[in-house]
């Protein structure tokens, strides 16, 4: 125990209390005790904090100086200043900020956005999507058709694209020029960029978005109307890399009419309303089947879930397409037929889905 005691908060050795002698003022007690030792400690702690900000902030500047060096360094061979694509940059974020200005770029160009989606597999979305982008090439519009199914696209075997992309050293500083269906329809696919079109594509997410970027980015789409977006089914990697990239992108969601495929597509209806993607309307696929001998249709799955779900979720409702085994020739013998025009009750129901997606997005043409 301290031979001290605390006197009006101050702290005064006992013995000079048992003198009797009066207190008034701070000046009279003797300077002794705990208090030089707590001044002493302060003191030390503040010198070897000091010390320790000193130290630290000698180190942060080197550290900032040495980068500096770095990066004026690894600028010299940077692609935007040498002009060889080789060069690389110090930095992710300035090649990312170099690519979203690139997109932006692109983007401006294209007038509609549509990614075609489902909430799960074999509803005929890749179907739905081609057919519908050759559609509206048919009704003269600049179409864009872009397959990011990377792990199972089909979009050149449905049209019959066999073309490979060679390009020399100097064409490797342009755009990447897209495949061509007519004057009025460009494609894009994964498969386009492969030498074996039956390579599996074994790639987690990352590269899947990059290479998606990369499509917007680094393919010379031009001026469109419609750019159509064929995402593989679910709510994944790819539709959630379209609609971060692109922001006005609409989603026409494909089904089919039984409660199975109804349910995902709730699913594909919440995923849009979660990233707000607005829902261009649904469209009922293999909605009954016509039958090759008589033409009547024969209601294999059922009909008019879709068109209940749409009214449920208030959205609208593009149309309903009755299957058609001239739709599967059609696809293998790469002649998509749903807009072939020919005047069966598969095509004019197809024909009806085009109205209503011109109706939604119309083209204003430029003045």
């Amino acid at each position: 125990m301290y031979p001290y005691s605390n006197c009006n908060g101050m702290f005064v050795h006992e013995s000079y209390l048992k003198s009797g002698k009066q207190i008034k003022h701070k000046a009279h007690i003797p300077h002794a005790g705990p208090l030089p030792a707590l001044k002493k400690y302060f003191l030390f702690a503040f010198k070897t904090l000091s010390i320790t900000v000193y130290i630290y902030t000698l180190f942060q500047t080197s550290n900032y100086f040495w980068r500096q060096i770095t990066m004026s360094e690894a600028c010299k061979t940077c692609p935007s200043k040498t002009g060889d694509q080789k060069g690389t940059c110090s930095t992710v974020k300035v090649a990312k900020a170099v690519q979203d200005i690139a997109i932006t770029s692109a983007l401006t160009k294209i007038k509609h956005k549509i990614l075609v989606m489902s909430g799960k597999g074999g509803v005929g979305k890749s179907t739905v999507a081609t057919n519908l982008a050759l559609g509206l090439a048919n009704r003269g519009f600049q179409v864009g058709l872009m397959d990011v199914d990377l792990h199972g696209p089909d979009i050149c075997r449905m049209l019959n694209l066999t073309e490979r992309l060679h390009r020399t050293k100097e064409e490797k500083t342009s755009l990447v020029p897209p495949m061509r269906y007519n004057d009025k329809l460009k494609i894009m696919s994964l498969e386009y960029m492969m030498d074996n079109r039956d390579e599996a594509i074994i790639w987690r997410g990352p590269l899947k978005i990059q290479a998606i970027r990369q499509f917007i980015a680094e393919i010379d789409w031009g001026k469109l109307d419609y750019l159509v977006i064929d995402a593989p089914p679910g709510t994944g990697d790819e539709p959630l890399s379209v609609a971060q990239t692109i922001k006005d992108v609409q989603a026409l969601i494909v089904t089919t009419p039984q409660e199975v495929a109804l349910a995902d597509v709730r699913k594909s209806i919440n995923f849009c309303r979660h990233v707000n993607i607005k829902i261009l309307g649904l469209v009922e696929n293999m909605s009954g089947f016509i039958c090759p001998h008589c033409d009547k249709p024969v209601d294999i799955f059922g009909t008019g879930g879709g068109k209940k779900t749409a009214l449920e979720f208030n959205l609208p409702f593009l149309g309903n397409v009755p299957m058609d085994p001239k739709v599967v020739a059609g696809g293998d013998s790469g002649r998509p037929y749903l807009s072939s025009g020919s005047g069966s009750a598969a095509t004019m129901a197809f024909d009806s889905v085009i109205d209503n997606v011109v109706k939604e997005l119309p083209v204003k043409k430029d003045s």
